[in-house]
């Protein structure tokens, strides 16, 4: 722990951009640990310096600012918003049944589905097929062999998911009955986006061969925006979030989409805003 008892704001400041620079995320709990302050006052911090555009704000922390075109990695994302993506996955599960075929696509808040997944009895007996590089040594991981996983192949993108012609061909060859995808950005009434074009294309693959889309985003996604264009809301059948999205945009998304599921964080953490 450093000793900044008596660090005045702009050292404060300093550092969490530096911690930025060289990590590309940082959390408010971390940083209230590391400089002996409380969260609130590191909540301040952050609050200033986004308002001056030198980092984005998310649920529990910061990002660094990002382009339309840019995507974080793969280990920087998986420390954001963990509380939000554990009450999602918990909400998607349910969408599963012992024996069913189904598409896992990339990103964070779908790892955390699937890990979910893997710890419950719906897992049983199920056949996942995923492009996502941390789901498919999940499921390799796993000491029981009741899972059987596909791996698409194609090209890795910064957030370990495999795209592209490959990705593309392998995918349109099967079916499944569910495919669950995460989201870079909401946009409403244009739908689910994402940076990466291959990917977004990926995606809509994905979503071809599915009986059934389900999409599994956290209430921050709302207000940011992307490039590519993977699905529009009337070819979504289900939207699982958090709570924690405005009023406003769950009443314009419910009605744009089949079922919107607002699922409830169990406990509110310091880092909350």
């Amino acid at each position: 722990m450093c000793d900044n008892v008596r660090m005045i704001s702009s050292q404060r400041q300093h550092l969490i951009l530096s911690r930025l620079r060289t990590r590309g995320a940082v959390r408010i709990t971390a940083l209230s640990k590391e400089l002996g302050v409380s969260a609130m006052t590191i909540r301040r911090d952050i609050a200033e310096l986004a308002d001056k555009g030198l980092l984005k704000r998310v649920h529990g922390g910061a990002v660094t600012t990002s382009t339309l075109l840019s995507e974080p990695l793969f280990s920087v994302k998986s420390q954001m918003d963990i509380g939000l993506k554990d009450a999602i996955a918990q909400e998607a599960v349910k969408y599963v049944a012992p024996g069913d075929v189904i598409a896992i696509g990339g990103g964070t808040t779908a790892y955390v589905f699937a890990q979910h997944l893997l710890e419950s009895q719906q897992s049983s007996g199920i056949t996942i097929l995923t492009n996502s590089i941390p789901v498919a040594e999940l499921v390799q991981a796993l000491e029981s062999k009741d899972v059987e996983v596909i791996v698409t192949g194609g090209v890795i993108t910064r957030s370990n998911s495999l795209v592209g012609p490959i990705a593309d061909k392998v995918v349109a060859s099967l079916r499944v009955n569910t495919v669950f995808l995460g989201t870079h950005s909401v946009s409403i009434p244009r739908g689910f986006l994402m940076p990466n074009s291959l990917e977004a294309a990926t995606d809509m693959a994905m979503m071809d061969i599915a009986d059934r889309t389900i999409i599994l985003t956290d209430h921050t996604k709302w207000s940011c925006t992307s490039l590519s264009l993977f699905a529009r809301f009337d070819q979504v059948d289900t939207v699982i979030t958090d709570d924690g999205l405005d009023p406003d945009s769950a009443a314009k998304t419910k009605d744009l989409v089949k079922e919107l599921v607002l699922a409830h964080q169990s406990e509110i953490t310091e880092e909350s805003e």
